[in-house]
């Protein structure tokens, strides 16, 4: 009996270390229907916007990361016009940052494009803000709803959705902007947010100060 248990234990335990291994990877691997954006060891598929400096940007251990401000903007070598794009991000304590939609290589995204508001809200550097300069915000277009960020230094989820004029964003699983840009594209106090009649453009992940690191990037065109 000792010589039939002993590997029976033994095969028991093989699918149940395969499980660990599966699921300390799991999130290598992108949701289905998705593609990843960044592969977890470099920043092929990426360059950084007019004016931004490369060697602000580095990967390392599966995290995206840019240090302090001087980077500009890294963005998608690839556009996008419709799609689902999912992105895990960490700040500091007082860190700001953001991701791009549909902007061309040349000037600032939040402008010639959108920017989505990413931001350490609950600092007190920023209790002064206007409601539209929040994470999950359009921003200095469109406020979120609600502010549902959690305290610096954890990881949390960013979802956007554009597809043809409606936007949609949801941070750490509630929705907190779903705006359709034709209702503010005309404004005459938003002119200089050129990039919201924009159809197509790149992806982008801007510095601005403090250490931001970024991981699970993921794209799903529409």
């Amino acid at each position: 009996m000792r010589r039939v248990l002993l590997p029976f234990a033994l095969i028991l335990a093989l699918p149940l270390t395969s499980l660990a291994i599966a699921d300390k990877d799991k999130d290598n691997v992108a949701p289905e229907g998705f593609t990843a954006l960044f592969n977890g060891k470099d920043l092929t598929g990426w360059k950084v916007n007019d004016g931004g400096k490369m060697e602000r940007w580095g990967a390392e251990k599966g995290i995206l990361y840019v240090e302090g401000e001087g980077g500009g903007w890294l963005m998608t070598e690839k556009e996008y016009g419709d799609f689902e794009v999912r992105v895990d991000f960490k700040l500091p304590k007082a860190g700001n940052s953001g991701v791009g939609l549909r902007s061309p290589m040349k000037g600032d995204p939040a402008y010639v494009g959108m920017e989505i508001q990413l931001l350490d809200d609950g600092a007190d550097e920023y209790k002064n803000l206007k409601p539209f300069q929040y994470t999950g915000s359009i921003y200095g277009v469109v406020p979120p709803a609600k502010r549902v960020t959690k305290p610096a230094g954890e990881w949390q989820l960013i979802r956007i959705v554009a597809k043809g004029r409606q936007v949609t964003v949801e941070v750490n699983g509630t929705k907190v902007v779903d705006a359709n840009l034709d209702e503010y594209k005309d404004k005459d106090d938003l002119k200089a947010h050129s990039g919201l009649k924009r159809e197509k453009g790149h992806l982008g992940l801007q510095s601005h100060d403090g250490r931001v690191e970024f991981r699970n990037i993921y794209v799903k065109e529409l």
